[in-house]
């Protein structure tokens, strides 16, 4: 896919007329709090953080819901991949997606996709606000298990570049994650199930990994890659016996408290 065309590349027939376009009085005011949504990484996480948002929002009618632009994008090259083998950058892609929120006016942005963070510097060097996530879960967490030892299930990469244990370590908590094992068995499939829409078929292992965690000491398991939320809601996640950290909710609660400013 080629760059979003600047202005002066877009051929004059396929220009608004300037009697079409949109009066400046009429114009959105930058200073209105519309939500940017990087999405597509992947598509069904992206469309639970619009429901999950919609539904976590106290409204009575249309007018009270959070404004919100979502950039679907599931042609993002692969996260982990790009982190950890070598896999093509998405970057390019990730910047495309914040300029294009950035022109629809929106004010801040969020990211339902953990690994994507691995690259929040260099988005947030565009100039629009980035809720990072980890803060979001580390908020959430706060509710459930103020300290002690958690654990934190992501994908492969998210684990390898430690973007919770060291922001949540940084915060008192201790942090224990999957084994190798675990990862590669269990965890991995389990999002890639996810990803192919086979969602049923991520529960058992990821309640498995998740007790384990507990097991081990865990008070608490962050569901650090938004495609477990989505496996692992797929059975009787409250019998568990330990909480969990949602950070598609975490997320868009942070994402409310944001446009309630």
């Amino acid at each position: 896919m080629s760059d979003i065309p600047s202005p002066e590349r877009i051929p004059e027939s396929e220009r608004i007329p300037e009697s079409e376009r949109i009066p400046e009085s009429e114009r959105i005011p930058e200073s209105e709090r519309i939500l940017g949504v990087l999405g597509g990484m992947g598509p069904l996480a992206s469309a639970q953080f619009m429901l999950r948002l919609t539904l976590l929002t106290p409204a009575a009618r249309d007018q009270e819901h959070i404004p919100a632009v979502l950039w679907s994008d599931p042609r993002v090259p692969d996260r982990t991949r790009g982190k950890l083998s070598g896999g093509a950058d998405p970057l390019p892609w990730l910047l495309r997606g914040v300029r294009g929120l950035r022109a629809a006016g929106c004010g801040a942005l969020v990211i339902p996709c953990n690994t994507a963070h691995g690259w929040h510097a260099e988005m947030a060097a565009e100039g629009l606000p980035i809720l990072h996530i980890v803060d979001a879960a580390a908020a959430e967490l706060h509710k459930v298990a103020p300290t002690g030892t958690i654990g934190v299930m992501g994908t492969a990469a998210t684990l390898r570049m430690r973007l919770y244990q060291d922001r949540l370590e940084a915060l008192g908590w201790s942090c224990i994650t999957p084994d190798d094992d675990q990862m590669a068995r269990q965890v991995s499939p389990a999002i890639a199930s996810v990803k192919a829409n086979r969602v049923a078929e991520a529960y058992a292992p990821l309640a498995e990994v998740a007790q384990a965690l507990a097991a081990r000491g865990a008070r608490a398991v962050v569901l650090g890659c938004t495609e477990i939320p989505l496996g692992i809601q797929a059975g009787p996640y409250q019998s568990l016996g330990v909480p969990l950290v949602d950070t598609i909710d975490a997320l868009a609660l942070a994402a409310i408290a944001w446009a309630r400013g």
